[in-house]
């Protein structure tokens, strides 16, 4: 092999070795975004996500055990798939959760407001004299 071959020869082999690297590097574990996804787990299920948005919850937890498993396989690209799947169910669960506390609020509030009415409409006045006329001017 004279010196040019060899040179070709061993850049290749870096390259080679460089790509092999870098799709390691670029699969990590997503141990990140599953830390995330439970974060945002228990962010909605102190939400009242379990009893406000019980399918939401389920889904999430089911995408996170499942994020668990294939990080523990060392299979990255499903694990970072449904970590972030995971991480997006449960922030729609805390929502959904909000959403429903605000529309009981509102509700709430306004049978106060009906009731309230209804006790204005129901309630007399106490009785007043009628304002006092107003002396007109002797006509000239």
């Amino acid at each position: 092999m004279n010196g040019m071959q060899g040179y070709k020869m061993r850049a290749a082999a870096c390259a080679a070795a460089a790509l092999a690297l870098g799709a390691c590097a670029s699969s990590p574990i997503p141990n990140e975004k599953i830390a995330v996804a439970k974060a945002s787990l228990q962010r909605a299920e102190q939400s009242g996500a379990q009893e406000l948005a019980p399918v939401e919850l389920s889904t999430a937890r089911d995408k996170l055990q499942r994020a668990e498993k294939a990080a523990a396989d060392r299979d990255a690209q499903p694990a970072t798939m449904l970590a972030e799947q995971a991480n997006v169910d449960a922030e729609l669960a805390e929502a959904t959760a909000q959403q429903h506390r605000s529309h009981r609020a509102e509700a709430e509030l306004q049978a106060s407001l009906e009731a309230l009415r209804e006790q204005a409409n129901h309630t007399s006045p106490t009785a007043s004299p009628p304002p006092a006329a107003v002396p007109q001017p002797p006509n000239q």
